[in-house]
């Protein structure tokens, strides 16, 4: 891969993706050796529906990142509103972000939490190296939703959603 070089200012161009309000996820694997392994992350996005494709990336010096290099499968949740604590305690480091909680299985024996807005059950296609990030691509085999207000993060915080008012 070609280095591309730039003058632009990490802190300021941190502070441009800022404006972009996303959602936020946790993202959930097994290690090699089975234990459950999950990270917050606000870089998720759809890629296609056919075939259903889905994406996200981790930072290379992430302490996750062998375990999801190696991982067949993964687990992206889409956090409810009423899920920021659950966010801010998996992007904290913690020995065991998942003590006390109540987990489910998915495929491949992928950790599952419960209450999310949306939870999509990957297994890996691709990965790509870009900058200091890797990219991971997922075909999704199996999706749930529940109608719940997303967790939505903006300038560096959590925000929450208007609701606007349609005129049919």
């Amino acid at each position: 891969m070609t280095a591309l070089s730039s003058s632009i200012d990490s802190n300021r161009l941190r502070r441009v993706l800022g404006s972009f309000a996303t959602g936020v996820t946790i993202v959930t694997t097994r290690s090699a050796g089975g234990r459950p392994v999950g990270l917050t992350a606000n870089s998720f996005s759809s890629v296609s529906l056919s075939p259903p494709l889905v994406l996200w990336s981790l930072r290379r010096d992430s302490s996750a990142m062998e375990s999801f290099v190696t991982a067949r499968h993964w687990a992206v949740h889409v956090l409810s509103a009423e899920q920021q604590s659950l966010s801010d305690r998996f992007a904290r480091r913690s020995e065991d972000r998942f003590a006390e909680l109540e987990i489910g299985h998915g495929e491949g024996g992928v950790p599952l939490l419960s209450d999310c807005a949306a939870v999509l059950q990957c297994c890996t296609v691709a990965q790509h190296l870009a900058g200091d990030h890797v990219i991971f691509i997922g075909e999704v085999l199996a999706c749930e939703h529940r109608e719940a207000q997303p967790l939505v993060f903006h300038a560096g915080r959590y925000a929450q959603l208007a609701p606007t008012l349609c005129e049919a």
